[in-house]
């Protein structure tokens, strides 16, 4: 997926503050059914919320990079546990 222009992503980034966490990420980390539910996720609605139960920061920031790099996903936002994350459909609901 290509880059987004900083317009887009503050687009997205406005679109994301009412969505709710559709994907939560426990203990046992990014495991490939939950790799398969964001898939799905993305999918569905092109631009979701994910919640990370970790503290680590530095383990938040790679699990964000290894979803954006195994879904073909881009990285809109992240702050605190919350992760929000794009991925044009094939026929894009998100015009932008």
């Amino acid at each position: 997926m290509s880059q987004l222009s900083s317009k887009q992503i503050s687009h997205l980034r406005s679109l994301g503050h009412n969505l709710n966490p559709v994907v939560m990420i426990g203990n046992n980390g990014l495991t490939e059914s939950v790799l398969k539910e964001i898939d799905n996720s993305l999918k569905a609605h092109e631009l979701i919320k994910i919640k990370v139960q970790s503290d680590d920061r530095e383990a938040r920031v790679g699990i964000l990079q290894e979803i954006c790099e195994k879904a073909g996903a881009v990285a809109v936002h992240h702050i605190g546990k919350q992760l929000l994350v794009y991925r044009q459909a094939d026929k894009p609901k998100i015009q932008l």
